[in-house]
C-alpha cells in the first residue's frame, strides 16, 4: 500500500528549500484548504444527485432526468439558482445570530472532515487524541442550530431546534460509546494507527467478534440521528414544523444548512469506514495469496470511497424505508434502549480484549 507522507514529506523539504518554513507551511495550509473545499463541493454534488436517484428507486420512480444526460446537471441548475435567490432580512429576527447560524454548521463539518484519513499518511488533521477531537467539533453544529432556531424569533425553528437540540445531545453519548468500544479493541485514540491496525490484523468488524458488529449497529441507528435524516427527521418535519429551524432561511444561507447536511451524511460513512471496516486497508483471505495481492495493487483511498459510499447507501436505505418516530419515541429510544446496551457493549469488548479473544 502506498505511503502517502513520501510525497507530503518531499514536497514540503521542496518548499523549505527555496523559502524560510513558515512560508512553506501557509503554502500548504493554502493547498490543503483548497483541497478540502474542492473535494467538499464533489462529494456534496455526488451525494444529492445519488439519494435523488436511491429515493427514486425505493418509490419507483425515475428521478431528476431533465437537466442534462440522465439529470446529471439538475444539481448545478438547483445550486445556480440558490446561489441568485435573494437572502431575505426577517424583521424580528435578530440579523447578527441569525446569519451566523449556517457558518457553525459549516465549521464543524469541515473540522470533522479534517479528521478523515483517506489514504496511508493521507490524512489533514491526524491527533493521537484524534477520536476525542473529533466528537468534540462535531458538537459545535448544534450551536448553529440553536441559534437558527432561537434567532429567527418564529415558532416553527424554535420548535426544530429545540427537537434537535435534544436529539443531537441524546445520540452524540451512543456514538461516543460506540468510539469508546473500538478504543478498548485497538488501544490508541488516533485514527491512523486504528485504520493501521486493521490493516495488520484485520477489520474491527470481525476481529471485535460480537461487540464490534453491536457497536456498528449502534453507530448506524445513531449516525442517522445525528445527521437529522428519517426515520429521525422530526426536527425538519415538512407536516409538522415546515423546514424546521431552517424554515427562515432563504439563499445560500439555507444552502448552507442543506450543504452541511449532506457533508455530515458522508462524514458519518467514512468514520463508520475508518473504525469498523478497515478505512483505506484492502480485504484480505488467509491463504489467498493472488487475490490478497491483487487487493493491495487497489489504491487506498478506493478502497476507502467504496467502503464509505457503502455505508452511505445503507443510511439511505434507512431513510427511506421506515416511517418518520414521533419525538417521545425518538428520545425512548436512545435513553432506555441504545445507551444501556451501548454501556454493556463496553464492558463485553473489554472482557473480550481482557481475556486475548480478539482475532
Amino acid at each position: 500500500m502506498f505511503d502517502f507522507s513520501i510525497v507530503t514529506k518531499w514536497f514540503h523539504s521542496l518548499l523549505t528549500g527555496v523559502m524560510p518554513e513558515w512560508a512553506a507551511i501557509g503554502i500548504e495550509c493554502f493547498i490543503v484548504l483548497l483541497f478540502i473545499i474542492l473535494l467538499y463541493a464533489i462529494l456534496a454534488i455526488a451525494l444529492i444527485y445519488g439519494e435523488r436517484k436511491i429515493c427514486a428507486f425505493f418509490q419507483c420512480r425515475i428521478g431528476p432526468n431533465r437537466v442534462g444526460k440522465w439529470g446529471l446537471l439538475q444539481v448545478f441548475a438547483d445550486v445556480f439558482k440558490m446561489l441568485t435567490k435573494e437572502i431575505i432580512k426577517m424583521r424580528q429576527s435578530d440579523r447578527f445570530l441569525h446569519d451566523m447560524a449556517p457558518y457553525f454548521m459549516l465549521l464543524a463539518s469541515f473540522l470533522t472532515f479534517a479528521c478523515i484519513p483517506w489514504n496511508k499518511g493521507l490524512a489533514i488533521l491526524d491527533f493521537n487524541i484524534g477520536v476525542f477531537f473529533f466528537i468534540a467539533v462535531s458538537g459545535i453544529g448544534i450551536v448553529g442550530i440553536l441559534l437558527a432556531g432561537w434567532s429567527s424569533r418564529s415558532k416553527y425553528p424554535m420548535i426544530g431546534a429545540m427537537r434537535s437540540g435534544a436529539q443531537l445531545v441524546s445520540y452524540e453519548l451512543s456514538i461516543g460509546m460506540t468510539m469508546l468500544t473500538v478504543i478498548l479493541l485497538n488501544g490508541t485514540m488516533q485514527f491512523s494507527e486504528i485504520v493501521q491496525q486493521q490493516a495488520d490484523f484485520g477489520w474491527n468488524i470481525i476481529r471485535g467478534h460480537v461487540p464490534a458488529i453491536i457497536a456498528f449497529i449502534i453507530y448506524l441507528i445513531a449516525g442517522n440521528a445525528e445527521c437529522n435524516r428519517g426515520p429521525f427527521d422530526l426536527p425538519e418535519a415538512e407536516s409538522e414544523l415546515t423546514a424546521g429551524y431552517h424554515t427562515e432561511y432563504s439563499g445560500m444561507h439555507f444552502g448552507f444548512f442543506y450543504l452541511a447536511e449532506y457533508l455530515n451524511l458522508f462524514i458519518c460513512g467514512a468514520m463508520a469506514a475508518t473504525i469498523f471496516l478497515g478505512g483505506w486497508a484492502p480485504i484480505y483471505f488467509p491463504g489467498w495469496e493472488g487475490f490478497n495481492h491483487v487487493m493491495s495493487l487497489i489504491p487506498g483511498f478506493i478502497w476507502f470511497f467504496a467502503k464509505a459510499f457503502f455505508v452511505v447507501f445503507l443510511l439511505m436505505w434507512i431513510r427511506w424505508t421506515f416511517p418518520r418516530l414521533r419525538i417521545d419515541q425518538l428520545l425512548s429510544l436512545e435513553w432506555k434502549y441504545l445507551m444501556p446496551i451501548s454501556m454493556l457493549n463496553i464492558l463485553l469488548m473489554a472482557l473480550v480484549v481482557c481475556f486475548g479473544l480478539t482475532l
